[in-house]
């Protein structure tokens, strides 16, 4: 398989966009096939996206269940909209017929949710009926227990469309390539207007508008957490950024995790130094440990290299570092973050995925090293792109010269 599409192709033509929805519908009726599943219902916005390129206040979607996609191996695909937004879908060549959803929260439903739900699945196995007659299992993801209740009532066995789903979405096609690609382009131009931007005196929010800004610029959708720290705040991690004021000389750690252009994920870290001054030494040691934490790992991966093989030679953490450190090796990513969340091994206990990567997987190694002694950290990740010979390294970015000097 070729992972290169022609150069030059415009991606933000209508044309090319639904040649990717159409190429990604037959790869998850391909899976649909493979796994004896005939039909599907799903929520998930990003599982919708995939299957069909229809889109529709995806946050507000992944909060409260306000529409729903009903996909047959081997027959229609059915969207059911959120209330007045039918028409959104209109045009999209993956989509046969376009209906109002039902309201699946105790809000949507005015507290009517049992009933809404049971007209839900009513309606849903009705369909099946009428297109596949006597087929008493349907794979969902993540709709209500109200809702999933209501159609069991219904007839039908409940089976895990997420699985189906992140298998379909595993190996990334030709043209899907191209868009992370463009993807990334873009969100490394953001986080270079950010960098640029970088001021003492400014806070984490303030910097963090800069990236935000620049991100929906070229077309990003969101940003899935808010993953920039600095000084103090970079120690332990996943403290998200706020009104914290930036000082001469703090680190500053930025997690980009977009929902980038055409719903393609953007997902690598850096740690900038603020100011014009050299970094100290207890900062060039954290970030010397991670910068080599990262390349080690990135250089464990390839085509038919095994998660366990990674995970058993991955870096090993400093007893200092290893209380604070990342919880996992790294992550694949597509739409959003996907499988697998590689573990780190843990000596006497077996592996819990046995399983390789191969060419069209695209995984993030994440770094994380941080001090109790020093109150401060440093984050770095790469997302790569496996290849049939190795991996490319999507994300282009520099690393910060002071700190590794």
């Amino acid at each position: 398989m070729t992972l290169d599409f022609p150069p030059g192709l415009d991606l933000d033509s209508t044309a090319v966009r639904h040649d990717l929805y159409l190429q990604r519908l037959a790869n998850t009726r391909r899976t649909m096939v493979a796994l004896g599943v005939p039909v599907m219902l799903v929520r998930d916005p990003f599982n919708v996206r995939y299957i069909t390129g229809a889109t529709n206040m995806t946050v507000f979607n992944l909060c409260v269940p306000a529409r729903y996609l009903l996909v047959l191996a081997d027959g229609p695909v059915i969207l059911f909209d959120y209330l007045g937004g039918e028409h959104l879908a209109a045009g999209l060549p993956t989509i046969d017929e376009v209906r109002t959803a039902h309201g699946l929260s105790h809000v949507s439903a005015n507290g009517f949710l049992a009933g809404e739900a049971a007209a839900m699945a009513s309606e849903v196995a009705s369909l099946v009926r009428d297109h596949l007659g006597a087929v008493d299992t349907l794979a969902v993801d993540s709709f209500p227990f109200v809702a999933v209740d209501a159609l069991r009532t219904a007839g039908f066995r409940i089976t895990d469309a997420d699985a189906l789903m992140s298998r379909a979405r595993r190996v990334k096609l030709p043209l899907e390539i191209a868009y992370m690609r463009e993807a990334m382009r873009r969100t490394v131009g953001a986080v270079r207007q950010m960098e640029t931007a970088l001021r003492p005196g400014m806070t984490e929010n303030e910097l963090w508008s800069h990236f935000i800004g620049a991100l929906v610029a070229g077309h990003g959708e969101l940003v899935s957490t808010r993953l920039l720290e600095s000084g103090p705040n970079t120690y332990p991690y996943f403290q998200e950024c706020g009104t914290r004021v930036i000082d001469d000389g703090d680190l500053v750690c930025l997690d980009t995790d977009a929902i980038a252009f055409e719903s393609c994920s953007v997902d690598f870290s850096r740690t900038f130094l603020a100011g014009g001054g050299p970094g100290r030494p207890e900062q060039r040691e954290l970030y010397r440990r991670a910068h080599e934490q990262l390349r080690h790992n990135v250089s464990l991966i390839g085509p038919g290299v095994s998660f366990e093989q990674v995970a058993r030679n991955a870096w090993p953490v400093p007893e200092e570092h290893r209380s604070s450190r990342y919880y996992c090796v790294g992550h694949g990513l597509g739409m959003i973050g996907e499988y697998p969340n590689l573990p780190f091994h843990v000596e006497g206990q077996p592996y819990p995925l046995d399983d390789a990567f191969e060419p069209g997987m695209v995984f993030c190694v994440e770094s994380y090293i941080g001090s109790s002694e020093s109150g401060q950290g440093v984050k770095l990740e790469d997302q790569l792109l496996i290849t049939e010979t190795g991996v490319e390294v999507m994300n282009h970015y520099p690393f910060e010269e002071r700190l590794l000097r």
